[in-house]
């Protein structure tokens, strides 16, 4: 059964009082587009694992949220991705701060996930969860100026099932004794964003790159 979010909906940043108590925060990015230069980062959305979303809306005017941004940089709150390189790098460009202490369940399903090579979200939810992801509304308008009901749930989604999909993939990375190469990986993570802004998108270490 899909689990019903608690969601509260922020502009430009998380609010002053805003302190999470957790070690682990899922975090995803919703934006105009694919190419972080071009189209801009529209919405910012992070969960507890237990039900409580935060969205955080950016109008495009400006992007100051100092708020987010300690939390980003914290080392001691873990924070999870889906696809990290990419959220990372794009909050990086638009916030200026980089991600610290991260942990991306795409790159663990990768390396323990040998049988298929279906490393999508949705599929890790399936799998993990036995939910099935309505993933209708993940090209529409995120730059609108309000967001509609079905927007705010799929973008609550995408953080609400990392904290247990994390688990089931610690639980494989530490049975076949790859946790170690997955650490380095997340570890490497700020390394290879700042790559991909600086424009060495391809494998710089491949001898046709």
């Amino acid at each position: 059964m899909t689990q019903r979010p608690n969601i509260k909906i922020y502009a430009e940043d998380l609010p002053n009082d805003f302190t999470y108590t957790g070690k682990s925060i899922a975090i995803d990015t919703e934006t105009a587009g694919l190419n972080i230069k071009r189209d801009r980062l529209c919405l910012a959305q992070l969960g507890d694992g237990n039900g409580n979303v935060w969205l955080v809306k950016f109008s495009g005017e400006k992007y100051n949220a100092p708020n987010l941004c300690k939390l980003l940089a914290d080392e001691r709150i873990e924070k999870m991705y889906h696809y990290a390189r990419f959220d990372i790098a794009v909050m990086n460009h638009y916030l200026g701060t980089m991600s610290q202490n991260n942990y991306c369940t795409k790159i663990a399903s990768k390396l323990v996930r040998t049988y298929t090579d279906r490393h999508g979200l949705k599929a890790l939810v399936e799998e993990f969860t036995g939910v099935e992801l309505n993933k209708e509304e993940q090209c529409s308008d995120w730059a609108a100026e309000e967001l509609t009901e079905a927007q705010k749930h799929y973008a609550a989604s995408d953080v609400m099932y990392l904290h247990k999909i994390r688990a089931g993939l610690d639980t494989r990375l530490n049975d076949t004794g790859r946790m170690a190469i997955a650490q380095k990986c997340f570890e490497f993570l700020p390394t290879r964003t700042a790559l991909d802004l600086l424009g060495w998108t391809n494998d710089i270490f491949s001898h046709n790159a």
